[in-house]
């Protein structure tokens, strides 16, 4: 895989010619921002605009690239060979000012790397429970961010989508483990609350593509079935299969990235993940302001948004229920 480095260049074609010493005193005003997306290189997609969010939230606070601040992002697209690399080139390497992270497994990176850079996570999950940060208004340390829902909406899950299908006996969470370590707690809270559902609770982590098929595949086999895909890049990275392979096999499925909707999946419901990429500018802003990131306060998801694609539901043979339409906040028709 090629690796892909965006670089903000600092001094060009004329600054080039300006005395040393101006340059040397330009230079000192120069802020270094390092970003770890989990999102994949190519142009497009969620995770290229939630960075493009955060960069242009940066410049309304009044950070400038090329006249105040240097960034460089490193696109880890969930995979484990670069995830390491990545985060220690960036520490090693670039050694920025702060650090905006996204994803469990990334920051769990870039924690092993520096324990002394002030880290802004995003996209994880519950970061007291992995032990990312001691409580959530005082963290300590060198991190701070923007966390997902508590574990406990694995839960929700199950019941929003046995209220789409009464029929349905057994879910199934589908993840991968290594990218997406966090899945296995949503899948403990869902079973924790499996007896009250009256319904089964099985975990189905998956390796690769081909496993993924055969495990959908596999699961289609079994009578009254439905599937929980909770927040993870190996999985959203594979959206469009994902939803066509369900729909194939006639699976209903609930999703916890927004980015299934678009390729037909039946329902999503989490909180919206573009919204800490627009916030993390100001907790940057803060830091490099001289705010030290142990005394800002996590961030905890107000807001959730259900989603529901009547016209999937119909090709699948299921009548939404109209509590579920008055309660969703998007109906895909």
């Amino acid at each position: 895989m090629i690796r892909r480095r965006v670089f903000i260049t600092l001094l060009g074609g004329a600054a080039a010619a300006w005395p040393l010493a101006a340059r040397a005193q330009q230079s000192e005003h120069i802020r270094r921002i390092g970003v770890l997306s989990g999102a994949a290189a190519s142009t497009g997609g969620a995770g290229q605009k939630n960075v493009t969010d955060f960069v242009r939230g940066l410049q309304k606070l009044g950070w400038i690239e090329r006249e105040n601040i240097r960034i460089e992002i490193r696109w880890s697209a969930a995979d484990p060979r670069l995830i390491e690399a990545y985060a220690s080139d960036l520490v090693g390497l670039f050694k920025p000012d702060v650090i905006l992270s996204a994803t469990t497994v990334n920051l769990t990176a870039l924690r092993r790397a520096t324990t002394s850079i002030p880290i802004v996570f995003t996209e994880v999950s519950d970061p007291v429970a992995q032990g990312f940060v001691s409580n959530l208004s005082r963290p300590g340390g060198n991190i701070t961010g923007f966390a997902n829902p508590e574990f406990s909406i694995g839960a929700k899950w199950v019941d929003l989508l046995k209220q789409m299908v009464p029929s349905i006996v057994q879910v199934a969470f589908v993840y991968n483990l290594e990218t997406s370590p966090q899945s296995a707690l949503y899948a403990a809270a869902a079973e924790a609350a499996a007896p009250s559902l009256n319904v089964k609770v099985v975990r189905a982590p998956v390796d690769n593509t081909a496993e993924l098929e055969a495990t959908l595949g596999g699961l289609a086999r079994v009578p009254n079935v439905g599937l929980i895909f909770p927040i993870g890049l190996f999985t959203s990275l594979r959206a469009k299969l994902i939803a066509e392979t369900a729909a194939r096999y006639r699976l209903p499925a609930i999703y916890a990235a927004e980015s299934y909707m678009a390729e037909g999946g039946l329902m999503y419901y989490f909180n919206d993940l573009s919204e800490p990429y627009r916030l993390a500018a100001y907790y940057v802003d803060r830091i490099l302001k001289g705010t030290k990131s142990g005394d800002v306060p996590v961030h905890l998801p107000k807001t959730f948004k259900l989603v529901i694609n009547r016209q999937t539901a119909t090709t699948l043979g299921i009548d939404v229920p109209l509590a579920l339409l008055l309660a969703a906040d998007q109906v895909m028709e």
